[in-house]
């Protein structure tokens, strides 16, 4: 499988290319040349099989023959080693829990099976590749510790200062050995920015090999069509019309579930579920796409004014206008209404919601609001205890921390405080 660029100003490449340099020459993201859907009978026959086996033949395609197909098959195991359980709240309403992995977030898969890809097309080779991510919250600490120990590979996380919750903080600034992160003095677009910069900065990248770990890389964002086959296959007996509301920063994830659709997995629609950083909801309405520097909110993992993966959309859809309103709703809420749909969650249904779960479940109940022969799965893409603060004030209950939580509360927090791109420049450099 090769991948061109979104920009379509630079030549295709191979997956392997496409994942170390992140970024194509021309500033693209990258897409693969063709999605090839699966046979029906895969569908059909999915109840039989196990998670790891449904998760190998979709992401098949995309990557084998540079990674052969054993090797594959180990990678997709080790990613895959928790699990993901759907939970009913109502006839109309489940929740699709995505944080039982090892920072308890739904980037853990991604992360995870990037830095197993990254790792074996690295084995052989003596140069050092330094990945380089932005974080908004979770991606961070999944990509600390999905990356920790690898041979061959530093990670500097870019996250900013005061806008992540305490237990993201400390997911990504504890871990020490090849993992660095860097405090930004400003908003998660400006380390985003800053990242991008470095990727086209031929004075930076002639002399070291840098790679990202944010859903731009085609490594991190297409391992999150799984969670969508998942839960399907924890559904389909019981429910006709699928719809997942997924809570939308970045995009990468609804982006996947999209690529699952594309492979035939029959999901009626997606609802892109936003706090007030709401572009895609506003694009809907106006056909206008107008990135705003991002605003902060309880839910900050969806603090993206400028969501790198709506090009990608776009292209899934052909850029038509008219077939992407087909597939996609999206709806906006503020944070007193995020803060009000913890509280009704838990009262009505003795379930904790995190922000961005009950940012999902408000998309539910808007889709549904004159839908309601449909089924609407939520995306519950952290656990509460994450943004502790934010859950225990609502739901007025304290809450144990897990132990992969425990583990980091404890541990000395280490970064280094950067303001401008040039300090970025300067501290990959030294």
């Amino acid at each position: 499988m090769n991948y061109y660029s979104l920009n379509k100003q630079a030549p295709n490449t191979s997956f392997k290319n496409a994942v170390i340099k992140g970024l194509a020459p021309d500033k693209g993201l990258y897409f693969p040349e063709r999605i090839t859907p699966l046979p029906k009978e895969f569908f059909d026959n999915i109840d039989n099989l196990s998670y790891s086996e449904l998760a190998y033949e979709a992401i098949k395609q995309f990557v084998v023959p540079e990674i052969p197909e054993a090797v594959l098959k180990t990678i997709v195991e080790e990613t895959l080693s928790f699990d993901f359980p759907v939970v009913k709240l109502n006839d109309n309403i489940s929740t699709l829990e995505l944080f039982h992995g090892p920072t308890m977030a739904f980037k853990d898969v991604g992360a995870r099976f990037m830095a197993r890809c990254l790792g074996y097309f690295n084995k052989n080779n003596n140069k050092e590749v330094t990945v380089l991510v932005a974080t908004s919250g979770d991606t961070g600490g999944a990509v600390a510790n999905g990356f920790l120990g690898v041979k061959g590979v530093n990670v500097v996380i870019l996250y900013p200062s005061g806008k992540v919750s305490e237990i993201q903080e400390k997911q990504l600034t504890t871990l020490g050995q090849n993992i660095k992160a860097l405090e930004v003095n400003g908003t998660f677009d400006d380390c985003q920015v800053m990242v991008k910069t470095a990727f086209l900065d031929e004075s930076l990248t002639d002399k070291m090999q840098l790679t990202s770990a944010n859903s731009i890389n085609v490594a991190r964002w297409l391992p999150q069509l799984f969670y969508f086959m998942f839960a399907y296959k924890q559904l389909h007996n019981q429910y006709e019309d699928i719809v997942f509301s997924v809570p939308s920063g970045n995009f990468g994830n609804i982006c996947a579930g999209m690529m699952a659709q594309q492979l035939g997995l029959p999901i009626k629609h997606f609802v892109a579920s936003n706090n007030v950083n709401n572009v895609v909801t506003r694009y809907l309405i106006s056909q206008l796409y107008e990135p705003k520097p991002s605003i902060q909110t309880i839910s900050n993992a969806m603090d993206v004014g400028a969501p790198s993966n709506f090009i990608r959309i776009q292209e899934i859809y052909k850029n038509n206008f008219d077939t992407l309103k087909e597939n996609i709703s999206s709806y906006s809420f503020t944070d007193e209404e995020t803060k009000a749909a913890m509280l009704e969650v838990f009262n009505n249904y003795n379930y904790v919601a995190d922000p961005h779960g009950a940012v999902g479940y408000l998309g539910c109940k808007s889709y549904l609001s004159d839908r309601p022969g449909a089924h609407c799965v939520f995306l519950e893409t952290a656990h509460p205890t994450k943004f502790l603060d934010v859950v225990e004030e609502v739901i007025k209950e304290e809450q144990p921390l897990p132990e992969q939580i425990q583990s980091v509360m404890g541990q000395e927090k280490a970064s280094v405080v950067i303001s401008t791109y040039d300090d970025l420049k300067r501290y990959l450099l030294k």
